[in-house]
């Protein structure tokens, strides 16, 4: 498994983000994905998750300001990130589980200035 995720950078108070995860050596289509961050001196957090048949599930900060989308076509999956907070400064990664072992991208940084 491969997860390539980009997107992030530095964005004000209120701005939005779309971070992007490129998925391969899986049947993508097959995967719940997921989007995680880690900001710093905290522990690693779940933000959002699809199933493979596309029903969604968020973190309840993030409710109705994010949402994760997939595309099974271009074997990717999304995070639109709207009205950031300070407080979502983190570094953000893609994910899945793959063989019973959860898989990580190398994960992109999202910094929230106020």
């Amino acid at each position: 498994v491969q997860l390539q995720a980009s997107g992030g950078g530095l964005v004000q108070a209120g701005g939005y983000l779309r971070l992007s995860c490129a998925a391969s050596r899986i049947m993508f289509r097959a995967y719940d994905m997921a989007w995680y961050r880690q900001a710093p001196g905290q522990e690693r957090e779940l933000v959002a998750s699809i199933t493979s048949g596309g029903g969604t599930t968020y973190a309840n900060p993030v409710k109705g300001r994010f949402i994760i989308s997939r595309d099974n076509v271009g074997d990717a999956v999304y995070l639109q990130m709207n009205s950031l907070k300070p407080e979502n400064t983190a570094v953000y990664y893609c994910s899945t589980v793959d063989c019973g072992r959860r898989r990580w991208g190398q994960g992109t940084l999202v910094t929230v200035s106020s």
